[in-house]
């Protein structure tokens, strides 16, 4: 009986024993783990010494003079605004995205473009525009601002002439006209004697030909005299 108990007695101090070894060896991690951490600070407070120090003698190099209480200000205003600075970065991150975005869309668009250009050019286009432009360059050229000022202000009479001109009556007239003058023969045409000609005065095509002559005439006259009336007033 005592034996067993003698033997649980042991099986509970080995036990122990392991746990605590088990504590000892944790303790000792811990212990080493907080070493390392203040071995760190120490170099990092060294380094940073260190680096403070060369920062100090540089600007002292540059003739640059250092506030601490400008620094510390700065510092602390760093501290306050670190929201700020976060929602600053986010917009530039977003932005960075932005464009990576549109970037793609926009090369696309100038391929597009190019695209659109050269078929223009194809078509012709271009070399049109070219030819106004240069329609438009010997206007320029060759009338004086005095004649762009008289142009508009009688731009409405030369509307209605041009009005008058393409109604379809007078396009027939003119176009029959024209016809009439192709068909002469310009460079032989015959000689009439005074008698051959006072003949076809009288034959009914050239009376109604000198009928028309005078009675427009006589219209332009009347119209001219109204107008000149008008000036007048």
């Amino acid at each position: 009986m005592e034996k067993a108990v003698t033997k649980s007695m042991q099986e509970q101090i080995d036990a122990l024993n392991k746990k605590m070894d088990i504590i000892l060896e944790e303790i000792y991690v811990q212990r080493q783990k907080r070493q390392e951490v203040e071995d760190l600070l120490t170099d990092l407070s060294i380094i940073g010494n260190d680096l403070f120090k060369a920062t100090v003698d540089e600007l002292d190099h540059a003739g640059v003079e250092v506030d601490g209480e400008a620094v510390k200000t700065l510092v602390f205003r760093l501290m306050r605004n670190v929201s700020n600075l976060n929602e600053i970065l986010g917009m530039t991150e977003s932005a960075v995205d932005l464009a990576r975005d549109v970037a793609p869309i926009l090369h696309q668009v100038g391929l597009d473009s190019i695209n659109y250009m050269h078929e223009l050019e194809q078509k012709g286009y271009i070399d049109f525009g070219k030819a106004v432009f240069e329609i438009v360059d010997n206007i320029v050229t060759h009338f004086t601002v005095e004649d762009v000022k008289l142009l508009a202000d009688n731009v409405v009479t030369i509307l209605e002439t041009v009005k008058n001109l393409t109604q379809p009556e007078m396009l027939h007239a003119m176009n029959n006209a024209v016809n009439i003058y192709k068909t002469l023969e310009t460079h032989d045409i015959e000689e009439m004697s005074l008698w051959r000609t006072f003949k076809e005065l009288r034959s009914p095509e050239m009376k109604k030909g000198l009928g028309f002559m005078i009675t427009f005439l006589k219209n332009v006259a009347k119209e001219t005299a109204k107008n000149n009336g008008k000036e007048s007033k």
